[in-house]
C-alpha cells in the first residue's frame, strides 16, 4: 500500500464531507494544521479509577499490594463487617481465581448469622467498602451492583446494601438494598440494580452473607447507569473533555507508558487491558498506587469515537523510563533495555494493535475488537513509539527496528517519535531525536516541556525552526508552572505564537489532564475534581478557546496591536469545513492595549460572538472560589472594527461565513 504524506493525510482528515459546502480561503493565509488542540490522558493523580472510570467500589478486584504502596493489600478499602454480633473470618486466596490475571479474591468463613440474643437489628457476615473516600450518590439514580460469587454447600443469601454510616456501634440508613440467591458452586456473575433513595456524598457498601458456610467474592462493582454515551466514564469529567472540543487524544502515558522508575515489570502492556474486566492484569501505577484498567485501551477508543478524536495510543518501544534505576538526576540516567533478540515481541505488539483496531472481524484481532462489542474497526491513524526516554544509541537502534518493521507492514500509519524530556535548542536529547527523526523521515516528533510562565511569555522558540523540515512537531506535553489567570495568559500567548507556526507544529496537548483532590501527584493541572464535580482552572478556559478555533489557514496581517510587546498577541483562523473566522487577541500586561481590525477580505454575517476572559493577574480557580469563566455577548459583525483589549484579557471574536 502506498504511504501516504502528513500534508495528504492532514488534507483529507479536513476535506471530508460537511453540512454546508467548504469555501475557498481567501489570498493571504497560511495552511496550518486543524489538529493543533488535543488532549492528553494519563493515569496520574488518581486521574482514572476514582475519577474518569465511572467505578465507585475501590479494590473491587482485592488485586492491591504493599509491592504498590507500603500497607496496602487486599483489604485496602474494605473493612470486615458483623452486625448482629455474627461471627466468621476472612481469608485472602489465590488458589482456584477467575483468571490467572487476577488471581486474588476474598473467602468468606461464615460462622454464625443470626442475631445476639434479643437484638432486632441487622444481621449477617461480610466486608463493607468505602470507595474512594466515600461513595457519592444521587437521589433517584440507579447503581448496577455486580460481583463474582462462588458457594460451597448449600445455597446462600447474599444482602447488599448502599448506605449512610450512623456511627459506631450503628446501623447504616438504608439508601437502597437488595437480596441475591447465590446458588452456584463455580465462579458466577451476580447482579442486582440500586436505586438510591437520597442524594449522599458518603455512602457506603456493605456485602452480608445471610448464611453459614463458606462464599468466596471477587470483582466487586457499583457503576452508575448514567454515564458518558453509556460508556462507563463519569459523566461531569468526560463532559469537560468535550467542552474542550480536543481534536485527538493521546493515551495511557507519559511515564505510565514504560514502567517508570521499577524498570519493565510494571510496563503498560495494551492487551492485558482490553476484554472482560475480570480477565484484565490490574498493574502498579508509576505514580504509586493500583490501576484497575477497568479504563483500558477499549474505553480510551471509545471515548475517542464519542467525542471525535483522532485516537493517539503511545506503545513502549523496549527502553525503559530515564527515570529507572535511580536515574532521576544522574549525570548520565540509567536506562534499562531489551535485548535486541527480543524486540521482536513488541514489535509484535504494535503490528496486533493496528490490527485491533483497524482490521475487520475476520482477523485475529479484529474478530477480538468486534467480540467486546464494537465490529466496526476504530480507524487508527496516529501510532506513538516511546515517552520521554534518553535518546541513547540504544533507543535509537531499539526504536528503528520497530519503526522500520511498523512501516513495512503499514505505511498508512503515521508514527509519532519522541525528542525525550526537555525539549529545549542545545538539549542533547532533542538534537539527538531530531538527528534519528530526519534519518528516518518521521512524519511527527514528540516535544515537551514544563517551564515558568516568563517562557512562555517570552520563547517564540517555533519561529526559528527550519521550514524545509519533513517532520513535524506534536507539543505533546506542556504547561507554565503554576494555574493563575497570568500563567493562562502566558500559555494563551504560546499558542497564539503555534498558530502562527501551525506549519510546523501540527498538534498540542496540555498535561497533565487531570488532578484529584488529596490524591494529586504533580501540579499545576488543567482539571481538578473530587467526589462531586471538576474545578476548571484559567488554563481550561484558554485551553477550551483555542479547541473552540481550530482552522485550516493562518492570517497574520488582519490585525495590528498599538505598541505591542511580547505581552500582546494575536491570531485569525478560518476554517474553511465549518465557514467560521476566528480573531484570537490576548493582552498579558497591566496596560489597555487597542487593536484595529481588518476583515474585509472575508464574506462576514451580520451577526458575531464575542467570549472574554479576563481578571486579576493572580487570580486562580481552586475548590473554594471559581472567579475566573469565560463570558460572552452577540454583537454586530463589522469589517473594520477597532478593539480596547484590557489588561489581562483574552478575546476571542467568531464570525459565521
Amino acid at each position: 500500500m502506498k504511504r501516504m504524506t502528513l500534508a495528504a493525510l492532514c488534507m483529507a482528515a479536513t476535506m471530508g464531507l460537511s453540512a454546508q459546502k467548504p469555501m475557498n480561503a481567501p489570498k493571504g493565509g497560511k495552511a496550518i494544521s486543524d489538529e493543533l488542540i488535543g488532549i492528553f490522558f494519563e493515569d496520574i493523580s488518581s486521574s482514572a479509577d476514582g475519577g474518569l472510570y465511572a467505578e465507585l467500589v475501590q479494590n473491587g478486584s482485592f488485586e492491591y499490594s504493599p509491592a504498590e504502596r507500603d500497607g496496602w493489600g487486599a483489604g485496602t478499602a474494605w473493612k470486615q463487617i458483623r452486625p448482629g454480633h455474627s461471627l466468621g473470618t476472612l481469608e485472602v486466596r489465590k488458589e482456584g481465581g477467575i483468571h490467572p490475571n487476577n488471581p486474588t479474591y476474598m473467602r468468606l468463613h461464615v460462622e454464625r448469622v443470626k442475631e445476639y440474643y434479643d437484638y432486632k437489628g441487622w444481621k449477617g457476615f461480610g466486608l463493607e467498602n468505602e470507595g474512594f473516600k466515600g461513595i457519592s450518590v444521587k437521589a433517584g439514580a440507579q447503581y448496577d451492583f455486580s460481583a463474582f460469587l462462588r458457594n460451597t454447600g448449600a445455597a446462600k443469601q447474599v444482602r447488599v446494601v448502599l448506605g449512610v454510616p450512623q456511627g459506631w456501634g450503628k446501623d447504616p440508613k438504608v439508601l437502597a438494598d437488595a437480596t441475591i440467591n447465590v446458588d452456584s458452586k463455580e465462579w458466577k456473575k451476580y447482579s442486582a440494580v440500586l436505586t438510591a433513595s437520597e442524594d449522599c456524598t458518603n455512602a457506603i457498601l456493605q456485602i452480608l452473607v445471610l448464611n453459614t458456610g463458606i462464599l468466596d467474592i471477587d470483582m466487586v462493582s457499583l457503576m452508575p447507569q448514567d454515564t458518558y454515551k453509556g460508556h462507563g466514564l463519569r459523566k461531569d469529567l468526560a463532559q469537560a473533555l468535550a467542552d474542550l472540543n480536543p481534536r485527538f487524544m493521546r493515551f495511557p502515558g507519559g511515564c505510565v507508558v514504560h514502567g517508570g522508575g521499577d524498570g519493565f515489570w510494571d510496563t503498560y502492556r495494551w492487551k492485558t487491558t482490553i476484554g472482560p474486566k475480570e480477565q484484565r492484569r490490574g498493574l502498579k501505577n508509576t505514580w504509586g498506587y493500583h490501576q484497575s484498567m477497568g479504563l483500558g485501551y477499549y474505553e480510551y477508543f471509545q471515548f475517542c469515537e464519542d467525542l471525535g478524536m483522532a485516537p493517539l495510543p503511545i506503545l513502549p518501544c523496549g527502553v525503559s523510563c530515564q527515570g529507572s534505576n535511580g536515574g532521576w538526576g544522574m549525570k548520565e540516567q540509567a536506562q534499562d533495555v531489551v535485548p535486541m533478540s527480543e524486540m521482536d515481541e513488541w514489535v509484535q505488539d504494535a503490528l496486533d494493535l493496528i490490527e485491533w483496531a483497524n482490521g475487520d472481524a475476520t482477523t485475529k484481532w479484529g474478530r477480538v475488537r468486534a467480540e467486546q462489542g464494537h465490529p466496526k474497526p476504530f480507524g487508527l491513524k496516529y501510532l506513538g513509539l516511546g515517552n520521554e526516554e534518553r535518546i541513547s544509541p540504544e533507543f535509537c537502534e531499539r526504536f528503528t527496528y520497530m519503526y522500520k518493521k511498523i512501516m513495512e507492514a503499514h505505511p498508512e500509519i503515521v508514527i509519532v517519535g519522541t525528542a525525550g524530556p526537555g525539549s529545549h535548542p542545545g538539549n542533547p536529547d532533542l538534537e539527538n531525536g531530531w538527528k534519528l527523526a530526519e534519518e528516518l523521515g518521521m512524519p511527527i516528533i514528540d516535544e515537551h516541556y514544563y517551564e515558568p510562565r516568563d517562557y512562555f511569555l517570552t520563547s517564540r522558540q517555533y519561529d526559528n525552526y527550519p521550514r524545509d523540515r519533513k517532520t513535524k512537531v506534536y507539543l505533546g506535553e506542556y504547561a507554565a508552572k503554576d494555574k493563575k489567570l497570568i500563567d493562562a495568559l502566558a500559555e494563551g500567548l504560546y499558542l497564539l505564537h503555534v498558530e502562527r507556526n501551525g506549519d510546523i507544529v501540527c498538534m498540542t496537548s496540555y498535561a497533565p489532564l487531570f488532578a484529584k483532590k488529596d490524591a494529586t501527584n504533580w501540579n499545576p493541572d488543567l482539571i481538578y475534581f473530587d467526589n462531586e464535580r471538576p474545578y476548571l482552572t484559567c488554563s481550561y478556559y484558554v485551553q477550551q478557546l483555542f479547541g473552540q478555533s481550530s482552522g485550516q489557514y493562518y492570517y497574520g496581517d488582519c490585525v495590528n496591536i498599538a505598541d505591542a510587546t511580547n505581552l500582546q498577541g494575536q491570531s485569525v483562523v478560518l476554517n474553511t469545513k465549518t465557514r467560521r473566522l476566528y480573531v484570537k487577541l490576548c493582552n498579558a500586561s497591566g496596560d489597555t492595549k487597542k487593536a484595529s481590525i481588518n476583515l474585509s477580505r472575508f464574506p462576514l454575517k451580520k451577526k458575531a460572538t464575542k467570549t472574554v476572559l479576563s481578571g486579576q493577574p493572580d487570580d486562580e480557580n481552586n475548590y473554594e472560589a471559581q472567579p475566573i469563566a469565560p463570558k460572552k455577548e452577540t454583537i454586530k459583525a463589522q469589517k473594520k472594527l477597532t478593539l480596547d483589549l484590557a489588561p489581562y484579557s483574552m478575546v476571542m471574536l467568531e464570525y459565521q461565513l
